[in-house]
């Protein structure tokens, strides 16, 4: 196994290079930004009187992880992974295979450990390789890349591309199951999904008490 071109080809994983301790008008724009992307708090829509406007919008707001880059790149429309803020084409060159564990010979477990591991004196753009115990891409059925986020809402309701779930069963998920959870944790130099897994595991509890409404596009 050639470490140096598995490491290469997960280096365009990593999206951001840290930011120094004093602040500058770099830093102060990335927390502005970092604030626009912030979760609100599934409490924060009940103000909204009518009931499927409520659960449209908190749909809305759980989209914000959803469609984010950590969450999609593992949800291709191929058999083949994407990686980056920019969601290219995993590289080195690797495949789903079966159960989404990649091909003999190049398995996601080749490069992709228990966790996430440090790189250290490769380059500077390469900080950690990510990693988990369930590292798998999504079933092709669950594909989500080039979906709307209403289109995505409607899969997840379906049961024939949801895993064969129900919705108590979704709730579950997206709140609580770790490969989920990675996309807060991700490795240094990737920028995880916004608010934490609790918060997202509420919008999408409340999205499902109020009725699991889909906004229309």
């Amino acid at each position: 196994m050639n470490w140096k071109l598995a490491i290469t080809g997960v280096a365009t994983l990593c999206l951001f290079v840290g930011a120094g301790t004093l602040l500058s008008p770099a830093s102060v724009a990335q927390d502005a930004r970092t604030d626009a992307k912030a979760l609100k708090p599934a409490a924060s829509f009940q103000s909204i009187a009518n009931e499927r406007e409520r659960s449209v919008a908190l749909f809305q707001e759980a989209g914000k992880v959803i469609q984010h880059p950590r969450c999609v790149n593992c949800h291709p429309a191929t058999d083949r992974p994407l990686q980056g803020a920019n969601m290219h084409p995993h590289q080195p060159p690797v495949f789903r295979g079966d159960g989404g564990m990649g091909l003999p010979g190049m398995q996601c477990t080749t490069c992709h450990s228990a966790e996430n591991t440090p790189v250290v004196g490769q380059a500077d753009t390469i900080k950690s390789i990510p990693g988990n115990p369930a590292w798998h891409l999504a079933p092709i059925e669950m594909a989500w890349v080039g979906k709307s986020l209403a289109q995505i809402c409607q899969q997840i309701k379906d049961p024939a591309r949801n895993g064969g779930k129900t919705m108590d069963q979704i709730v579950e998920h997206m709140a609580h199951d770790e490969l989920v959870g990675w996309g807060w944790d991700p490795g240094a130099g990737r920028e995880p999904v916004p608010g934490t897994q609790a918060q997202f595991g509420e919008l999408i509890s409340a999205w499902v008490k109020s009725g699991a409404a889909c906004p229309a596009s």
